[in-house]
């Protein structure tokens, strides 16, 4: 049986990640295409912190109050 050959084709994200590259070199060091306030500013914004749901103290509503 002969290998099927891999597609040069860029994977589906989402329109604020376009262009979005990430590669690991032979020693194990992480390199991306965008900085990391970039990609946390984005998953703050787009994922839910399964850990941090249930925290009263941490709520939307009481940001802008001081305790």
């Amino acid at each position: 049986m002969t290998k099927k050959k891999k597609k040069n084709e860029d994977p589906k994200v989402h329109e604020d990640l376009s262009g979005f590259k990430m590669d690991i070199n032979s020693f194990g060091e992480i390199s991306s295409s965008f900085s990391i306030d970039k990609i946390n500013e984005f998953l703050n914004k787009n994922v839910e912190d399964k850990k941090l749901k249930d925290r009263d103290d941490l709520k939307p509503e009481d940001k802008g109050k001081k305790s």
